[in-house]
Formats: structure tokens, sequence, C-alpha cells
């Protein structure tokens, strides 16, 4: 896979989602089908979106006991998504479990990566309510190591922790980052946020754009751009 823009379909019903990916004709953008959806439709939503040609980063970021994830992941390998995610927190044997229950018996398995610390979650809130005093950065990294030592395939972290994640990780470690926005749109619940072409700079394989797409006056207009600003 190479660079992507990650369409984060936000909604909570079938109807809204579909609607939404029939604006966009022969397009198939990547989509992100995160909590909200997937609680409200299910399985379902996720095989309707695959049929139709677009490629899935299932946003779940498992995190429990290491026996659990490993279950649950084992269940999300029978859908046939591109990519699905977990939170670092969990430890590494944690990670290794889901790493387990996600591939399937010929080997193959979607993309395994990691939440680092969530682009809403600023240093001081880090600190204040996670009791962790290590600077954010030496917190994103610490667990950007664990997670390639766990053998995943990459994180999610800021945009702003890109080029350090691949320097400490290596080039083909991804890196997924959401909190991107367009020049001038608002920052909504995120802390950590950028452009798509600052991320582009920064060396961030995929971005992951919600509402700035989402709730723009033309979605389809506003993928192009982040394409164009991101891919090029």
């Amino acid at each position: 896979m190479g660079k992507d823009v990650i369409i984060a379909c936000d909604f909570s019903t079938k109807a809204e989602t579909l609607d939404f990916l029939d604006s966009f004709g022969g397009k198939k953008p990547f989509v992100k089908i995160g909590m909200e959806l997937f609680y409200a439709e299910g399985a379902p939503i996720v095989r309707e979106i695959k049929s139709r040609g677009h490629k899935i980063f299932l946003d779940l970021k498992l995190h429990d006991i290491p026996n659990t994830v490993k279950k649950s992941m084992k269940v999300l390998s029978g859908f046939d998504v591109d990519m699905c995610n977990l939170h670092a927190g969990g430890t590494i044997e944690m990670m290794k479990a889901a790493l387990e229950g996600l591939t399937r018996s010929d080997g193959t398995r979607p993309l395994l990566i990691a939440v680092t610390q969530l682009t809403s979650t600023s240093e001081e809130r880090m600190k204040s309510d996670l009791l962790i005093d290590k600077p954010i950065k030496e917190v994103v990294m610490h667990y950007a190591k664990c997670a390639k030592h766990s053998g995943l395939d990459g994180v999610v972290c800021s945009p702003l922790e890109a080029t350090e994640v691949h320097s400490v990780c290596g080039k083909e470690f991804l890196t997924v980052t959401p909190g991107v926005r367009f020049a001038g749109d608002s920052k909504g619940d995120q802390a950590r946020v950028t452009t798509p072409e600052k991320a582009k700079e920064l060396g961030s394989d995929y971005i992951v754009v919600g509402r700035s797409i989402t709730a723009a006056a033309d979605p389809v207009a506003a993928y192009e751009k982040a394409i164009n600003d991101f891919v090029g």
C-alpha cells in the first residue's frame, strides 16, 4: 500500500453512510469505519462497503486482556478489511496475542496498527488525567517501539510525530495519522493537528480526514483536494 487519504465515515446510520459514498460516483475512497457506525450497524455495514469496492480501516481500538483481544481479533479476521487497530497501552503481551488472533490459517491478515496516544490528548491531559509524567513524544515513541517489537505493522499517531516514529522504527513501519485538517478548519476535539501538505512533509503514510471532508459543502471536491495535497 502506498500513501493514501482515509475518510473517517463517522456516521450513525447505514443510510447516511451509503448516501455519502454514493456521492463519489465511480471513485472508491479508502474509508474508516469507527465505533459509532459499527456499533449502530454491525458486521453487515462492513461487508456492504467492502462489496462496493472500498478499502476499509476498521477502527475499533481493542484494549482488553490478551486472551479476549486474541479471540476478538480472530472474529475480525473473518471480515475482509484492510486494516484494524488496538491500543498500544494494552501491553506487548496483548499486542502479540492480537496479532496471533488476527492471522488466518493461510497466514494472511489485515494490517494491524496500534494507537499510541489519541490525537485529542494533550501533554497536560496525559499528565493530569493519566499520571504519565514523561513528555508526550517520548511516550509515543516508546509505544511505537513496543508495537514494532510485537510484530505490528505500524501505529496511529499525530502527523507531528510521524518523522520521529520513522526515525526510531524504520521507514517501512507505517504511520497512520488522524488529526488532519485543511488550513482554517476548526480543530474540533483534536489537540495535535496539521494540514495534509504538512503531514506529507512530515512523512505520514496515511492521513485520516473526517469533518474536513464529510462536513464540507462539496465532500468530493474536499476529498480530491486532500488527495492532491497529500499524495500529489
